[in-house]
C-alpha cells in the first residue's frame, strides 16, 4: 500500500536497482504517516559513517500531537538495511558516480518501508526523450481508442 511516490525521480534519473529500506520514525510522524502528511518529492540519501540517511523527507505533525515533544518536520531520519546492502551501495556511490533516491514510501507488513532507487543522472536530451516517449504512448493510446470504436 503506497502512501508517497516520488514520479519525479523517474524524470531526473535513470534507475538502475531498487532497495527496500525501513525507516527509524518516533512515534508522531508514524501517526501522521497513516494519515498520508508525508511528501518525498524534495528528499534525498546521504551516506554519512557507513549508515544511509534520508533527508529532506517532509512529515507534517497532527494537530493532535503530544504537548511534551516538539515535531520535527524535516529531520534527518536514519534508514535500515542489511550491512551487504550498504556496502554495495557506499561502492557504487563512491566509485561509479551514482546517487541514492528515494522512490515511494509504502507500508510492509505493517511497518513504514522506503523504496530507494540506486540512480544516474539524465542529461536534458535524455529528459527531451522521455517526454516525447510519453507523448507518443499517450497519443498511441488515443489512435486505439478512436480505432475500436
Amino acid at each position: 500500500m503506497s502512501i508517497a511516490q516520488n514520479k519525479k525521480a523517474f524524470f531526473d534519473y535513470f534507475i538502475e536497482d531498487k532497495y527496500e529500506a525501513g525507516v527509524v520514525l518516533e512515534g508522531w510522524e508514524v501517526k501522521a504517516i497513516r494519515e498520508n502528511r508525508v511528501n518525498i518529492k524534495e528528499a534525498y540519501v546521504i551516506i554519512q559513517r557507513g549508515e544511509i540517511y534520508l533527508i529532506g523527507c517532509h512529515v507534517t505533525p497532527l494537530g493532535a500531537a503530544s504537548t511534551h515533544i516538539r515535531p520535527d518536520a524535516i529531520r534527518t531520519r536514519k534508514l535500515l538495511l542489511h550491512s551487504e546492502e550498504i556496502l554495495k551501495l557506499i561502492a557504487k556511490v563512491e566509485r561509479a558516480g551514482y546517487t541514492i533516491v528515494p522512490l515511494d514510501m509504502h507500508f510492509s507488513k505493517g511497518r513504514v518501508k522506503v523504496q530507494i532507487g540506486l540512480a544516474k543522472g539524465k542529461k536534458q536530451h535524455d529528459k527531451r526523450d522521455t517526454e516525447k516517449e510519453r507523448d507518443w504512448e499517450r497519443e498511441k493510446g488515443r489512435i486505439m481508442r478512436a480505432h475500436n470504436k
